[in-house]
C-alpha cells in the first residue's frame, strides 16, 4: 500500500481549517458565531468594529462574564464549551452556542486574539492566541475591563483559494449589516454598536420590554414605514406562543429580504416556517411580492433540535404538523380581520398641522349652506358633519377642531343611519347585483358570464344588514370609510371619511367581496364530489402510498375518495365537482408531497379558490357601471364587514386614503 494511501490523523490546524469550511463562509459568518458567543455570556452591550468590509479587522467587545485564566488555554480548542455537559444538556439547550468549535475554526484562517477579564479589576485581564501546526495556546497577561474582547485580523490570509471567493467590501460590508440586524432584533435588551472604517453605522440603546420599545428598534434598523404598515400579533396555544409584526399585504417587496423569524431568540431559516407564512398570505399578496414580518415563536426547547446544522440556521420540530397549523392558523387570522377602521391607515404625523395658513375655503356651487340639511329632497343622501371632520382654523385653513365645540349629536347619526337603511332596506341583496333593467344593457353586457350567477348566489345568502354595524358600536361614529360623494370616470368611488379623501377601486373591492362570500359558502359545508366514470389510476412510491392511506381522511374532508390497488399504485375514484375536469393526477402528488414534508395540503382548496376567484371576477360590477349614491354606500359597507377587503383576489389594493395634511401638503396650503 503506498504512503499516500494510508490512513492518518489529520494536524489540528488541517482539522480546524477544514472545520472552518462549514462553519466561516464570510465575515458576516465570523461575526456572527462571536456575537452569539457574547449574548451567551451575559454581554448587556456590544460592540462590533470592521474594517475593510472585516477582512482585515473583525473586533467585537462585550461586557459579559469573561472567561478566567485557568479557562483561557481551552477556548480555542475545538469541541471545548461551557454551555453544555451531557446529552441531557444538548437536549434543553437554551444558548445559542454549544457545538465548542467557531473560535478555532476562527483562528485557523485568520490571526485571532482573544482577551477577557472575569474580575472587576481592568488590571487582571488575559490574553490567548494559537500558535503552530499544533494550535499550542500562549497565554500573557493583558489589561482589559470585565467582559471579553475578540480580534480577527486578515481572515483567509493562509487559504488563498477561500480568500478569491470574497466579495467586494460594500458586498460584504452589507453581509454583516444583515447578520448585525438579526442579531439587533433578536435581543431588545443588548445596546448594540456597529462601526465601519471608523465610522458609526448603527448604535441602539438597549430597548424597553414592551411593544414601544420593540417598535422603536425595529423602526431604527428596518425602517419606520415597516411598522406604520404591519400588524402587531401576540398568541398562544398549545404550548406555542407567537407574537411580532406581519407587514400588511400592501406593504410587500420585490424580494424576501425583510422577513426574520426567531425562534426561541435564535434566526432561523426553515421551510416549514416558510411554507405556513406563504400559505397565510396566499390569496391577498401580489405575485411576484414577498411579505415582510419579523417574529417570534418561544416553544419548550426540548420539542426543537437545534442540532442540526452546524451553521444553526436551520432547526427540526418535533411536531412539524402542530407548528404549521398554529403559524397558518395565527396568521391567516390575523390578515382576514384587517379591515377599515375608525382610526385609518393616514400617516399617524398625517394630522393637519397647527397654524396651517390659506385661503378662505369655498363652497361648491349648488351645495346648500350648512344647517340646510333639511331642504334636500328626500331620496337624496344628506350632508353630514364627520366626527372629527376639519373646521376652518383662525388662519383660514384646515385643523382640528380644538375649540372643544361639541361632536355632533348621537340622536343625529342614528337618524342618519336608520334613514340610509329604511331608505334601501334590500340593498345588500340587489344593489350590487347585475341589473336586469333595459335602459343599462352597458352594464349588463359588462356583468354578463359564468360568474353571474355566483355573484347571485353569494348576494343572495346574505344575512340582513344590521343598522348598528353601519356605525362604531356607540352609534357616534361616522363609518370608517366614511360616505360615497362621486363616481370617478366609472371605475373609482371617491368617499369622504373623517380623515379625508377615500378613493376605492370599485371593481377589485367586489371582486374580494363576492370571493370571500363564495369561499365561506363553498367550504362552509361539505364540497359537493362527483364520482368519476373510470377511475384514475396513479403509480407512486411506497412512501406516497403509505401517506395516502395515513391520510384518508383529510382526502375525504376535500371530497376525494383514494384506494389503493395495490402497493404501489392509487386509484382515484371521486373528486370535488368544481375540479372534474382539472388534471387531478399532478394534483394528488402535490398533496401527497405536501403532507409528507408539511404535515398538511391546501393544494385542492387553492384550485378551488383559483376558480371561485374568476367566477367572482367576471361576476363583480365592472368599470363603466354607474352606480348610485345608495349602491356606492352599500359597497363601501360590505368593504367595511368583509375580511381581506384591502386587496382584490389578485393582491391589488382595493382602497387608499389621503388625510387633510397629505392634501393640504399637496397643495402646499400653510406652506
Amino acid at each position: 500500500m503506498s504512503e499516500a494511501s494510508r490512513i492518518r490523523v489529520l494536524d489540528p490546524r488541517l482539522a480546524n481549517q477544514i472545520a472552518a469550511g462549514e462553519v466561516v463562509e464570510r465575515p458576516a459568518s465570523v461575526v456572527k458565531e462571536i456575537v452569539e458567543n457574547a449574548i451567551d455570556a451575559g454581554g448587556r452591550r456590544i460592540e462590533i468594529e470592521l474594517e475593510s468590509g472585516g477582512t482585515r479587522l473583525i473586533r467585537v467587545r462585550d461586557d459579559g462574564s469573561g472567561i478566567g485564566e485557568e479557562d483561557l488555554p481551552l477556548a480555542l480548542s475545538r469541541h471545548a464549551t461551557s454551555k453544555i455537559a451531557s446529552l441531557d444538556d444538548l437536549e434543553d439547550v437554551a444558548s445559542l452556542g454549544f457545538r465548542g468549535e467557531a473560535l478555532a475554526s476562527i483562528s485557523a484562517v485568520s490571526r485571532l486574539e482573544l482577551i477577557s477579564n472575569a474580575a472587576d479589576d481592568p488590571t487582571g485581564g488575559w490574553r490567548v492566541v494559537a500558535e503552530g501546526r499544533e494550535m499550542a495556546p500562549r497565554v500573557t497577561p493583558a489589561p482589559h475591563p470585565r467582559g471579553t474582547s475578540v480580534l480577527v485580523r486578515d481572515l483567509f490570509f493562509n487559504t488563498p483559494a477561500r480568500r478569491k471567493f470574497l466579495r467586494t467590501e460594500k458586498t460584504e460590508f452589507g453581509h454583516v449589516e444583515e447578520a448585525f440586524r438579526r442579531l439587533a432584533l433578536s435581543r431588545f435588551d443588548i445596546a448594540w454598536l456597529l462601526r465601519h472604517n471608523q465610522k458609526v453605522v448603527h448604535q441602539l440603546p438597549a430597548a424597553a420590554d414592551d411593544q414601544r420599545g420593540h417598535e422603536r428598534r425595529i423602526a431604527a434598523l428596518l425602517g419606520k414605514r415597516f411598522i406604520d404598515e404591519s400588524l402587531h400579533l401576540d398568541l398562544e396555544a398549545s404550548g406555542l406562543r407567537l407574537w411580532g409584526w406581519v407587514g400588511l399585504p400592501t406593504h410587500s417587496r420585490a424580494q424576501a429580504d425583510q422577513q426574520y423569524f426567531f425562534v426561541n431568540g435564535r434566526v432561523v431559516r426553515d421551510r416549514l416556517v416558510a411554507h405556513a407564512i406563504r400559505q397565510a398570505y396566499r390569496d391577498v399578496l401580489f405575485h411576484g411580492r414577498h411579505p415582510v414580518f419579523v417574529l417570534y415563536l418561544e416553544l419548550d426547547p426540548r420539542v426543537v433540535d437545534v442540532n442540526v446544522h452546524p451553521t444553526k440556521h436551520e432547526v427540526r420540530f418535533r411536531d412539524g404538523r402542530l407548528v404549521h397549523d398554529f403559524l397558518f392558523s395565527s396568521l391567516h387570522r390575523a390578515l382576514a380581520e384587517v379591515r377599515p377602521n375608525p382610526q385609518g391607515v393616514a400617516d399617524a404625523a398625517g394630522q393637519a398641522s397647527e397654524g396651517v395658513d390659506g385661503g378662505e375655503t369655498q363652497r361648491p356651487e349648488g351645495m346648500p349652506p350648512e344647517g340646510d340639511d333639511a331642504a334636500l329632497p328626500a331620496w337624496q343622501q344628506q350632508r353630514m358633519p364627520l366626527s372629527g371632520q376639519h373646521e376652518r382654523g383662525a388662519a383660514g385653513g384646515y385643523a382640528p377642531r380644538q375649540d372643544g365645540s361639541p361632536r355632533p349629536p348621537a340622536q343625529r347619526i342614528r337618524e342618519f343611519m336608520a334613514g340610509y337603511h329604511a331608505l334601501h332596506p334590500d340593498h345588500e341583496s340587489t344593489l350590487l347585483t347585475p341589473r336586469q333593467a333595459a335602459d343599462e344593457t352597458a352594464g349588463e353586457a359588462a356583468l354578463e358570464g359564468p360568474g353571474g350567477s355566483a355573484a347571485a348566489l353569494a348576494s343572495r345568502e346574505r344575512p340582513a344588514p344590521d343598522v348598528a354595524t353601519l356605525a362604531a358600536d356607540d352609534g357616534t361614529q361616522a363609518p370608517p370609510l366614511g360616505y360615497a360623494v362621486a363616481q370617478l370616470h366609472g371605475v373609482y368611488i371617491l368617499a369622504q371619511s373623517e380623515r379625508g379623501m377615500v378613493i376605492v377601486d370599485m371593481h377589485a373591492a367586489h371582486e374580494r367581496i363576492v370571493y370571500e362570500r363564495m369561499k365561506q359558502q363553498i367550504h362552509a359545508g361539505a364540497l359537493d364530489a362527483q364520482p368519476l366514470l373510470v377511475p384514475v389510476s396513479i403509480a407512486v412510491g411506497a412512501a406516497e402510498a403509505e401517506t395516502a392511506e395515513r391520510e384518508r381522511e383529510a382526502f375525504s374532508r376535500l371530497g376525494v375518495e383514494l384506494d389503493a390497488a395495490g402497493p404501489e399504485t392509487l386509484l382515484v375514484r371521486q373528486v370535488p365537482a368544481l375540479l372534474a375536469d382539472a388534471d387531478i393526477e399532478p394534483l394528488i402528488r402535490d398533496m401527497l408531497g405536501d403532507l409528507e414534508r408539511y404535515g398538511r395540503s391546501d393544494r385542492f382548496e387553492t384550485h378551488i379558490n383559483q376558480l371561485l376567484g374568476t367566477m367572482a371576477c367576471h361576476g363583480s360590477v365592472r368599470a363603466n357601471r354607474a352606480l348610485t349614491l345608495p349602491e356606492m354606500n352599500a359597497l363601501l359597507r360590505d368593504m367595511e364587514r368583509t375580511e381581506r377587503s384591502g386587496q382584490c383576489n389578485h393582491g391589488r389594493p382595493t382602497w387608499t386614503e389621503m388625510s387633510m395634511a397629505q392634501l393640504d401638503k399637496l397643495f402646499l396650503r400653510g406652506q
